[in-house]
């Protein structure tokens, strides 16, 4: 999923900084719907005091579905402390998210799942009577294919085969589809036995009815002396027409895209690969801009997309977010004009041109030109932004290739591959976490160094290159093929080079006069760059280069002669 290079170590699990209120995971809500609208939004939420709040949020976002995780179960590659010292039982995260949703008149809309140790069909009807349309197994059904919780998964020492890369052990798994499938029977044997004996037909018949739960034994039990499960057991008097379980579908204001036009105006291209040019107007009220026109490509194509400039579309105005995400290769969106956040999240292959308008008096280096979390997961394509970016510009980069004009902080944030070049200023904390990739740093004040994070990167300068210079012309057309940049060059070399050609892009698609400057004076510029190089990166770069060597080393040459 992140496209890291293989040695390199990772930030696991990976902080979500493209969200931070409720609007920001709706935004990524209406992304997804957008991209796939037939696919149902999950979102996952730990069982803890106050997750009802959280829920009743994520249901006004528009999610189909929320889950409730409980503190039990858990992936073996979790710490122990986490297993047993973080979140709640889900009895006490499901009986809050279902009455807050319920008393708020929001549960019809969404579907509520629950899991975190449930073990036994008694538990499922115990989550539904709480509230639960869904009940997600994990632990119990890795035990039924013979997993025997060692808690060694994500150390490829696996002794049952489960959950292991290892040729040998992967042998010991004895495990079988049937397995799986006698447990899950006896499971539902067992909920409809509990069904039938309290008077149940139909699982919606029976959600959210509490009063049927009895805890007297537990109040009894010394163990529970003095607890009050008043709370969870409450009945609730919603009224007739308010419903207990889900029966309605979200609203996700599909209809009103942008896309719905671009796709009608597209369908040559899609149907039968033909180039297409489509100019159009655009505001900020239209958001997620490319993102079902790519969904509908790679229904078709995959994620290889079209070819190259297939579909060439010209916007005027001030895109809404997330302009251009998700966007497919062989998609060219140019932007006259601005954007606002999430320009280009998970950017699949097509290339985003954002300028601002030739009326503009003010100086584009010196100006925001497009918001924060830019290319946020974004895994190919390339983009060019004549004018700066706000913060965290290319979290969690896994392939772009980007030219910007300045960038605020956290600048190239967890990024795991893909090359960056900033033609101006940056923010504090630069390459924070950055495992992969490669960032250029135009460092006119010689200070750059005091806003990176060094805890990852190491910082080095560019040198002339003479030799791969000389051989420029050559390597052009190789490194343009199909009028894309190629990425795949060794990222431990031909820096000059490779930065010549992406200022030279970037003066081509934009017009930059910042990147004029820099070309018509190439040999005072060239000094002041900096590149940004992630240790662990270049390190496992050098290990492949050498296995390649000893590779090519070890191949058997035959000369046939007179």
């Amino acid at each position: 999923m992140r496209h890291s290079t293989p040695g390199v170590g990772l930030i696991s699990p990976p902080p979500h900084h493209d969200i931070y209120s409720i609007e920001d995971l709706a935004q990524l809500i209406h992304d997804l719907k957008n991209v796939n609208p037939e696919a149902r939004i999950s979102v996952k939420l730990v069982s803890e005091i106050g997750v009802g709040t959280v829920a009743a949020g994520v249901s006004k976002a528009h999610a189909d579905h929320v889950t409730i995780s409980g503190f039990d179960g858990g992936t073996g590659a979790s710490p122990i402390t986490s297993i047993q010292h973080a979140g709640s039982p889900w009895e006490i995260g499901l009986a809050e998210t279902h009455e807050t949703l319920v008393r708020n008149r929001l549960r019809g809309r969404i579907a509520v799942q629950v899991d975190g140790g449930l073990r036994t069909g008694r538990d499922v009807v115990v989550a539904a009577l709480l509230g639960a349309d869904e009940f997600g197994f994990a632990t119990a059904a890795l035990i039924s294919e013979g997993c025997l919780m060692m808690r060694k998964c994500h150390l490829n020492t696996c002794p049952t085969g489960v959950a292991t890369q290892d040729p040998e052990l992967r042998k010991l798994f004895s495990g079988r589809p049937e397995h799986v499938i006698n447990y899950f029977t006896f499971v539902a044997n067992e909920v409809r036995e509990l069904m039938a004996e309290l008077g149940f037909r139909t699982m919606n018949e029976m959600i959210g009815q509490r009063e049927f739960l009895d805890s007297s034994r537990a109040i009894d039990h010394w163990k529970a002396r003095g607890l009050d499960l008043g709370g969870l057991l409450c009945e609730l008097d919603p009224g007739p027409d308010v419903a207990i379980y889900n029966c309605e579908p979200q609203n996700h204001g599909l209809e009103k895209a942008l896309d719905h036009s671009l796709i009608e105006q597209a369908l040559p291209a899609i149907e039968s690969g033909q180039p297409v040019s489509i100019e159009c107007p655009i505001s900020n009220v239209n958001r997620t801009v490319g993102a079902m026109l790519s969904g509908r490509i790679a229904l078709k194509y995959g994620h290889e997309g079209l070819n190259d400039d297939t579909i060439q579309v010209k916007f005027t105005g001030s895109a809404g977010q997330s302009f251009g995400a998700f966007l497919s290769a062989g998609v060219g969106f140019e932007l006259e004009g601005d954007a606002n956040d999430y320009v280009g999240k998970g950017l699949s292959g097509g290339r985003l041109v954002i300028y601002p308008p030739a009326v503009s008096s003010f100086t584009p280096e010196e100006n925001i030109l497009i918001g924060n979390t830019v290319l946020y997961g974004a895994v190919s394509g390339e983009c060019y932004f004549r004018g700066v970016a706000g913060e965290r510009f290319a979290v969690r980069n896994s392939g772009v290739t980007t030219v910007v004009e300045g960038v605020g902080d956290h600048g190239c944030e967890y990024m795991t591959g893909g090359i960056v070049v900033v033609l101006g200023r940056t923010g504090r904390n630069f390459a924070a976490g950055m495992s992969g990739g490669i960032a250029y740093v135009l460092d006119e004040t010689d200070d750059f160094e005091v806003r990176c994070n060094m805890a990852m990167v190491e910082l080095q300068p560019i040198s002339d290159e003479d030799r791969v210079l000389e051989d420029l012309d050559h390597q052009r057309g190789d490194l343009e093929t199909h009028g894309r940049v190629d990425i795949v060059h060794d990222m431990t070399r031909y820096d000059a080079q490779r930065l010549y050609m992406l200022i030279e892009n970037h003066l081509r698609y934009t017009n930059s006069e910042r990147a004029r400057l820099i070309l018509d004076n190439w040999d005072d510029y060239l000094p002041k760059f900096v590149k940004v190089m992630p240790v662990d990166y270049r390190r496992a770069l050098q290990e492949m280069q050498a296995s390649s060597r000893v590779t090519e080393r070890t191949g058997v040459s035959v000369a046939v002669g007179d």
